[in-house]
């Protein structure tokens, strides 16, 4: 297999770890390849200009080469101006990349998803949007990544969502009309219509949210979604 070169190739970093006494290994979610895992070696030297680079949140263009599951590094660039995450917009940033991180395969590009992030982190300077916008992206990633979510159609009962009615979520994640449900036909509509304006649908969609990744994620448990959960308790 040859090896590859590709240039200036549009991506944001996930994570990264230390690698032997000079290098990083980073995971990033690039426009046209998806996420990848990366070799950048000596950029922990006191003299490295890109160390200050290749950080969370910080739109890059990024050349590597590599045949291998991990490519090297051999430059990295400013892609454009950005305003730094602070306080709580921050920690959401955290949960954007760990939970896109769990739901991408490596190497499998989704570059609509990728200028979803793109916008998501910029629009996180807006405090009051923040809940609204974690909603939106997480159905993003959902219809994105191929689960899709249709909460407009009741399918067990062939007709559409009530608005005055309750529903449950059966096991494919559809809603299904119920005296006892849990989550209002109008919170169902108003997710379905990407429109986070009334606090109720808010609360309720991240209920059904919560629910919904917790089972496309088999259970895997997401740190940075506890430590948000913490820090909202304490506002």
């Amino acid at each position: 297999m040859t090896e590859t070169r590709v240039y200036l190739q549009p991506a944001y970093i996930l994570r990264q770890r230390s690698y032997r006494e000079s290098s990083l290994i980073f995971e990033a979610f690039t426009r046209d390849f998806g996420r990848i895992s990366v070799l950048a070696k000596g950029v922990r030297k006191a003299k490295s200009k890109s160390q200050g680079l290749l950080q969370p949140f910080v739109p890059l263009h990024l050349t590597f080469l590599g045949k291998a599951e991990l490519k090297t590094l051999t430059d990295v660039e400013l892609a454009e101006s950005y305003l730094p995450l602070n306080g709580f917009a921050l920690y959401c940033g955290f949960y954007l990349n760990e939970l896109t991180s769990a739901f991408l395969h490596p190497d499998d590009p989704h570059p609509e998803l990728f200028a979803d992030y793109r916008q998501c982190l910029g629009d996180l300077q807006q405090p009051g949007l923040l809940e609204a916008l974690l909603r939106n992206f997480e159905l993003n990633l959902i219809e994105k990544t191929g689960y899709g979510l249709q909460l407009a159609y009741d399918a067990h009962h062939d007709r559409p969502v009530d608005p005055l009615k309750k529903y449950h979520l059966d096991a494919d994640l559809s809603p299904v009309e119920a005296m006892d449900g849990i989550y209002s036909g109008n919170t169902l509509l108003a997710m379905q219509s990407r429109n986070f304006s009334d606090a109720e649908v808010l609360v309720g969609a991240k209920v059904l949210l919560r629910r919904v990744l917790d089972q496309l994620l088999h259970g895997k448990p997401l740190n940075s979604r506890k430590v948000l959960n913490e820090i909202i308790k304490r506002l």
